[in-house]
Order: C-alpha cells, then sequence, then structure tokens
C-alpha cells in the first residue's frame, strides 16, 4: 500500500491515540474484504447451508472468499446481487430500524447505486424511492444499476442540491451520503490516498454544509436525515453534525446495534465537550470487517411547521392516475398498447406515457407526485421503460427484462449456457435450438432474466444494450460466488 499522507498520519493519532493508530494502519496494509449483497427478488440465498460469512448487520449479504471477475459473471449483469462495501450496508439495518410503513425517500448523492439498491430492498412496500446524482455520467451508471435492481417505484434523477428547494417538506427520509475526502478509502482506493489534503478537508466539510443548506427544507418535519461519510476526521463528521443540530435544532437518534459488530462511538477530544453526547456510528477496518465509515441519523423538528399532519407517519400514495397516454400522432402504434400491457404482471396498477418512442409503465399510485418531480427536476428514469417503437412494433425494452414486474409468462423463455451468456452479454449474435419458436424471446441465466432476443431461425438478433456490453475479449471460466 503507498504510503499514508503525513498530515493525516499526525492527525489521526492525536485523534485515535497511538495504539488506535497503530491498529488502524496495521488494517490498512491488508487486503479489503469482498462483500456482496443478494437482490431479494431475484435471488434467495440459503445462508443455513451456505459456507460465506454473513454480515450481521445486513440481511442477504456476505462477505466472499475470494473476488472474481465480477465483470464474467452472468448473475451480476442480471442484477442478482449487488457488490457493495459491507460498512456502507449499515444503512440498511439504519431503514430497517427507523421505517415502519410507506414513505418518500430521496437518495441525494446516489451514484454508482450501492446505497439505493440498499434502501430499495429494505423500504417497506409502498414507498417511493428518488436516486439523485449531479454528474450527467455518474447518473447514467446509476441509472443502469437501479434498471438492473428492478424495482417500479423508483426515480433516477440528475440535478444539483439546490435543484431540489422548491420541493419544500416533500420527503419523509434524505440520505446524505456526502462527498467526503474519502480517508475510509485508502484500503481500496490509492487515488483517494493521492487526493488526500488538509486543503480538501478543508473543502470537503464546507461542501457538506452547504449541501445540508439546500436540501433541508425540503425534509418533512418529524422526517429523517441520514448523514454520511466515508472518512475519518471529526471535521467532515461530528463537528458537522454539532453544526447541523445547532443550526437546525436537529434531533440526533439512536441507533440499535450489537456490540460484537465492532461499531465504535464518539471518538471527538474529551475536551470538545460540544460533540461528546453524539450518538455517531464509526467503522474501522481496525475493529469490522470492512472500510471506514461514518453515519449520523437527525430527525427534523415537527414544530418547523403549525400543519402538524405534515411530519412523517408513514406516505399513503394517492389513486390518482397521471393522466397522459401514449401519443397518437401515428394510429398505428395504439393497438400494440394492449398487448405490451400484458408484459406486466398486475398492468392496471399502471398508466402509461409514451416520449421518445419509449413506453413506460408508470405506477399508478404515483398519480399526484410524478408530474411534481418532472415540473422541478431533469428526471432521466422512472417507472417501467417498457417497449420501444421500431419501424411498425413495439419492441420489449430491456429494462422490462429487469424489473420485478415482468410477466414471465408473457414471452418464451430460453436458457442459457454459461458460454451463450456470455456471447449474449457481449452483444453478439446467439444460435438457438430449432425448437424455440420465432419472434422475441427472453433469455436467461440459472433462471434469471438477462434480457431480450429476436430469434429469427438460424440466429438470434441481439437486443441487449450496446453499451451494457461486456468489451472484454478475453474468454473466462465459469464465475462462481
Amino acid at each position: 500500500m503507498t504510503t499514508l499522507p503525513v498530515d493525516f498520519s499526525v492527525y489521526t493519532r492525536n485523534l485515535l491515540g497511538d495504539d488506535e493508530y497503530e491498529r488502524l494502519s496495521v488494517a490498512l496494509a491488508q487486503e479489503p474484504p469482498v462483500s456482496i449483497r443478494y437482490n431479494p427478488w431475484k435471488w434467495k440465498e440459503d445462508f443455513s447451508s451456505s459456507p460465506k460469512e454473513t454480515i450481521p448487520w445486513s440481511n442477504d449479504a456476505a462477505y466472499l472468499s475470494h473476488r472474481p471477475s465480477f465483470t464474467f459473471d452472468p448473475l451480476f449483469h442480471a442484477g442478482g446481487y449487488y457488490v457493495q462495501e459491507a460498512s456502507s450496508m449499515f444503512v440498511g439495518h439504519v431503514i430497517r430500524s427507523l421505517v415502519p410503513c410507506a414513505c418518500v425517500m430521496l437518495d441525494l448523492c446516489a451514484a454508482p447505486g450501492g446505497k439505493s439498491t440498499l434502501a430499495r430492498a429494505v423500504l417497506p412496500e409502498g414507498s417511493l424511492l428518488v436516486s439523485n446524482e449531479i454528474n450527467r455520467g455518474r447518473s447514467q451508471i446509476l441509472a443502469e444499476n437501479m434498471t438492473k435492481w428492478g424495482h417500479p417505484d423508483c426515480v433516477v434523477t440528475q440535478n444539483a442540491p439546490i435543484d431540489f428547494m422548491p420541493l419544500k417538506n416533500f420527503f419523509d427520509i434524505i440520505l446524505t451520503d456526502v462527498p467526503c475526502s474519502g480517508e475510509g478509502m485508502f484500503r481500496k482506493d490509492e487515488v483517494a490516498i493521492n487526493e488526500w489534503s488538509t486543503a480538501n478537508v478543508d473543502t470537503c466539510w464546507r461542501r457538506q454544509r452547504n449541501i445540508i443548506t439546500d436540501i433541508w427544507e425540503c425534509l418533512k418535519p418529524g422526517g429523517i436525515l441520514i448523514y454520511s461519510t466515508c472518512t475519518y476526521n471529526t471535521l467532515e463528521n461530528e463537528e458537522n453534525i454539532h453544526w447541523i443540530v445547532k443550526e437546525y435544532g436537529a434531533e440526533p437518534l439512536n441507533i440499535p446495534i450489537n456490540k460484537e459488530w465492532g461499531i465504535c462511538g464518539n471518538i471527538s477530544n474529551e475536551t470538545d465537550k460540544k460533540t461528546m453526547d453524539l450518538p455517531v456510528y464509526r467503522f474501522f477496518p481496525s475493529h469490522v470487517r470492512g472500510e471506514g465509515f461514518f453515519l449520523v441519523v437527525l430527525r427534523k423538528p415537527v414544530n418547523d411547521t403549525p400543519k402538524q399532519e405534515q411530519a412523517f407517519s408513514g406516505f399513503t400514495p394517492s389513486a390518482n392516475a397521471i393522466s397522459k397516454k401514449p401519443k397518437r400522432g401515428n394510429t398505428d402504434k395504439q393497438p400494440f398498447t394492449d398487448e405490451c400491457q400484458t408484459w406486466l404482471v398486475e398492468s392496471d396498477n399502471y398508466t402509461w406515457h409514451f416520449a421518445k418512442d419509449t413506453l413506460t409503465a408508470i405506477p399508478r399510485k404515483w398519480g399526484d407526485i410524478m408530474p411534481l418531480l418532472q415540473k422541478h427536476l431533469t428526471v432521466i428514469q422512472l417507472g417501467i421503460p417498457t417497449a420501444i417503437w421500431k419501424g411498425k412494433n413495439w419492441i420489449p425494452h430491456h429494462a422490462l427484462a429487469m424489473s420485478k414486474a415482468l410477466n414471465l409468462e408473457a414471452f418464451p423463455r430460453v436458457e442459457l449456457s454459461y458460454a451463450d451468456a456470455i456471447t449474449y452479454l457481449r452483444h453478439e449474435a446467439i444460435v438457438m435450438d430449432a425448437s424455440v419458436p420465432r419472434g422475441i424471446v427472453l433469455v436467461a441465466y440459472r433462471g434469471l432474466p438477462l434480457g431480450f432476443a429476436k430469434n429469427i431461425g438460424n440466429r438470434a438478433n441481439n437486443l441487449y444494450p450496446s453499451e451494457w456490453r461486456i468489451r472484454s475479449g478475453y474468454t473466462p471460466e465459469e464465475v462462481s460466488i
């Protein structure tokens, strides 16, 4: 591992003390653990018979004994699991502990999607998740990962925090995994080491306060703000939390944990009385099998508004439908809408929106909310992109294959071998058995849908998104996790 920055070492040794700093240094010189989370709608792992070590604060998650080449695992591309650092999975434990009923949640700094896919997996059914990323390129990666995760009650946006200001008292939960100096990633990422400086730490804690300022009014009175970083210093952590408490009257909340998990509490210097009593949750590689992580949960005061009914007490979605229907500029498109409805389970729960040759199914229960989001935000994906108009036909959208709302009986299904699955994921033509009917088929690997293909007899045209294809020409052994 690259030598740690001198200023970081001096500061952190003073913060932790000699013994704890030496333990941390030893841990940072070791190989980082590898961990994954299973998609609860696509893949159930039987941990009772599994040799994998489970992650104590996260359901449906485990450490792996080695790091396989995930690029060459079709189950990864099918959204069967997500590769995520174990410490950050604690966000799921927080949501399970504090959110008993349906709500509207914003993941403000969401790319590449680890915490958003986690949140969507543990939020009560009937909740809506808005996943946002300010950077255009990273927002596309976020949209890809949310598509693969496959839940219809998600929206992906590309906005700066200040863009959300018109949505006052709108969200029940806001997760702010704020950009930070990245000290907790030193073991995994040498770039984080090379880019670290005291000046960058100073820039980060100021930026973090600006983000909270921009987003605070969007949180409902009584709502929950989850603040997290992947860094160790107190400037970006305890000091900022103290500022939020003082500035906005926020109430820090306790989260139930098991002492055996190795999660640490407040490490502020004993002379710093203003932050000593804060219930904070710190993850050190020297104490947990994971990377550096910091988290605090804050509740917004209910008395911020005289309207008590606006306080977070569970969200009841509207039954009103979005009035938009597929445009009728080309009347030949309309008859195919009925066919597309058969591609979804419980299709009556959706309304349809047609734009840019794409037909999207939008959950009917969000009829009041979606127009507001579209009015104030740059929405890059919502609902289930279901079909694309090509020529004189509707072609099923890849997002439909990934969605848990897919009607598996709507298309002939073809189970692929590992070699054929890799060929398909490279966006190359595959050959199908003569018994496979011609037309659109759903291709799968080990029971999980990978996408669609159009069987024309001697071969099948590949409908996998070309921008997602495996670009490496390497042919591996079958990947096993």
